[in-house]
């Protein structure tokens, strides 16, 4: 059975890197050698692979990608330091013109 990874690695600067893969040790070199000029990650290294998450379908692996690649920072580091009661925090609704939006709750 083929296997998908969804990664985030962290940047020399802090920013974040989300991708997909079918190879993770692979990709990481890749991304670490820099081979890859216009990638998102070149001038950002050195590069730390901070979460993996294993597919075995890759649709489902395309689909968690590109729903994380949305969070912000703050949502990505919660979710790669297991911290799963403040991603639950980042994940709620904090605007006022939004419908499910109560303080009073």
């Amino acid at each position: 059975m083929k296997l998908y990874y969804v990664y985030i690695l962290q940047c020399s600067d802090n920013l974040t890197y989300t991708g997909v893969t079918n190879n993770i040790s692979r990709r990481f070199e890749e991304h670490q050698k820099g081979l890859n000029k216009n990638c998102f990650t070149f001038k950002r290294r050195p590069l730390k692979l901070i979460f993996h998450q294993e597919f075995n379908d890759i649709e489902q692996a395309i689909y968690f990608e590109k729903k994380i690649k949305k969070w912000s920072a703050k949502k990505k580091y919660a979710l790669a330091n297991g911290e799963f009661d403040l991603l639950q925090i980042l994940s709620e609704c904090r605007n006022a013109t939004h419908s499910n939006y109560n303080p009073e709750n």
